[in-house]
């Protein structure tokens, strides 16, 4: 009887707690949730409320995919799908833009002795050639393209690095060489075009033989060579007789009655700020601080012009320095060679 009697009194509230329970409840599974909660504690696991269908595919691709399988094309979209659009933030202040040149040249040249205009034919343009290696006393002096080729900063590297590799994923190694190609072509022909008809002081008329793209420049640049006057240099090397370097211009003349280092460009995307150039500021800065201490020179430039032509024939972009901007880019010029020439130095 002792011994029975705890089994009547656990039946006893067994059935009082049932009888309190909701009728839809089965017995059992109260019974062995209940011992199953007193037993041990349940773990909380956080994968059971995700939506096991919306992310099946996800799931797929990354139990089923190999990583020898992965490619260029591959990487990007699934850089774009876990990342989203890429967005660049603004660049902190880089620190060559507190230094200042240790041999700070000055851009013009106070000591050139320029020729009166009696000894000289202002209606025929200078077109010197590049010097051989015999003309100059150092031996072969660098161009300022390689100069900063060779000390282009880091992230307008890693861009350019990177539209490559976009190109060739796009159009394989061979189109991407034959792409290249025909960009330079097309330049070529843009700036042959331009020097005829800025010797001729004519206007430019389509002919039939005239390449799609070429037309599309010409008509891209109508609008700046009506106001471009006064051509003194078309297609001219210059040296720099104390820094030691090389560049060819491609054209000194008067825009909007300003002397300016004219760079033409060609590009098949929008460039409407100066930023959007990248180094040819630079460039144009070099050049100007080359003829001004280039004896074959009768004049000194202080103003600058880069004119982007585009290929679809909208309007081109003319982006004027004037001497201010000049002055700040010349700095920045000489920090650049500066650079190239302690790299050279290096063993």
């Amino acid at each position: 009887m002792f011994t029975m009697k705890p089994l009547r009194l656990l039946g006893i509230n067994c059935k009082r707690v049932v009888d309190v329970l909701p009728h839809q409840l089965n017995l059992t599974t109260f019974l062995s949730t209940s011992c199953s909660f007193f037993s041990r504690k349940k773990k909380v696991n956080g994968y059971e409320d995700v939506d096991q269908g919306k992310y099946a595919d996800l799931l797929r691709t990354v139990t089923t995919s190999k990583a020898g399988s992965q490619t260029p094309d591959s990487l990007f979209e699934e850089d774009h799908f876990l990342y989203g659009k890429v967005v660049r933030s603004k660049v902190p202040a880089q620190e060559s833009d507190s230094k200042v040149p240790q041999n700070h040249i000055p851009l013009n040249n106070p000591n050139k002795v320029l020729l009166s205009v009696e000894k000289t034919d202002p209606n025929i343009p200078v077109k010197i050639g590049l010097p051989g290696k015999n003309q100059m006393a150092n031996g072969r002096l660098p161009s300022v393209t390689r100069i900063l080729q060779q000390t282009m900063p880091m992230e307008q590297a890693f861009y350019l690095e990177r539209w490559k590799q976009r190109m060739i994923m796009e159009l394989g190694e061979e189109g991407f060489i034959e792409y290249t190609a025909a960009l330079f072509s097309q330049g070529k022909r843009f700036h042959a075009q331009l020097e005829d008809l800025l010797l001729s002081e004519e206007q430019y008329t389509q002919k039939p033989d005239d390449a799609e793209e070429l037309v599309g420049y010409m008509n891209s640049a109508e609008h700046v060579l009506s106001h471009v006057v006064g051509v003194k240099t078309l297609e001219s090397a210059v040296v720099h007789s104390e820094l030691q370097y090389l560049g060819f211009v491609d054209c000194v003349a008067k825009y909007r009655e300003k002397l300016c280092v004219i760079d033409w460009k060609t590009s098949e995307k929008q460039k409407p700020n100066l930023k959007n150039t990248f180094d040819n500021p630079l460039q144009v800065a070099a050049y100007m601080g080359a003829i001004n201490h280039d004896n074959n020179y009768n004049f000194q430039v202080d103003c600058g012009l880069i004119v982007i032509a585009y290929k679809d024939g909208s309007p081109a972009h003319a982006h004027f320095m004037d001497s201010e901007m000049c002055l700040h880019y010349w700095d920045k010029w000489l920090l650049r060679l500066e650079e190239y020439k302690e790299k050279k130095e290096k063993p």
